[in-house]
């Protein structure tokens, strides 16, 4: 069973080989269906095989599974992400919203105003929730931005001071999770409190 925040896997064969990619579904638990939110990169071999697929096809996925869910409706919860780690904590705040007793911040960076996406569903999201706050934060914004710049982790002090007990999601590219759970844990934030998907230390690690 899909819980909010896990992932599953795309697996087909190209050029004789098995290609397995993750991704997150955004669609709530309680349907017998859902939905992958998957960005076409030109030179992007799963994100061009999916998006040329047509209605009736049929797709090989995999178990759903990861370490990201939400642990406590009754806490206020912070999500930060990065790019594509927004889906899964689109899913959790989407989740949050429904049966959350507290309230709930999403933290979403991006490169430029064009890079957003789901910002609709976001919107909407914080509009019909009074519990639910959404802040955007671009590190190349255009020159009319006038939200935040930077990184998601140049703000927590400034947009949390309950570092010790609200429960804070992280997601993103490896370098920016591990980068803002250090700072969560400057900042005074438990162990406890601070939940990813636990493999970015390794992924950084073989990159260097």
């Amino acid at each position: 069973m899909l819980e909010p925040g896990q992932h599953t896997t795309v697996q087909f064969e190209a050029d004789g080989k098995d290609v397995v990619r993750p991704y997150s579904p955004t669609t709530p638990p309680g349907t017998d269906e859902f939905a992958l939110a998957i960005k076409r990169y030109d030179d992007g071999l799963a994100s061009s095989y999916m998006h040329s697929r047509s209605p009736g096809d049929e797709i090989e996925i995999g178990e759903f599974e990861g370490n990201l869910s939400l642990k406590d409706p009754d806490r206020d919860i912070a999500l930060l992400a990065s790019g594509t780690g927004l889906t899964p904590l689109l899913s959790i705040l989407t989740q949050y919203a429904r049966i959350g007793n507290g309230d709930a911040h999403l933290v979403f960076g991006e490169r430029t105003v064009d890079s957003i996406f789901h910002w609709s569903t976001l919107e909407e999201l914080a509009t019909m929730h009074d519990n639910v706050e959404v802040t955007y934060t671009l590190s190349d914004p255009e020159w009319d931005w006038l939200d935040r710049t930077g990184y998601v982790q140049d703000h927590l002090e400034d947009l949390f001071d309950d570092f010790e007990t609200r429960d804070f999601y992280v997601c993103g590219v490896p370098g920016m999770v591990i980068e803002t759970k250090d700072e969560l844990r400057n900042l005074g934030t438990p162990e406890e409190r601070i939940h990813s998907e636990g493999w970015e230390d390794d992924a950084v690690a073989k990159e260097s």
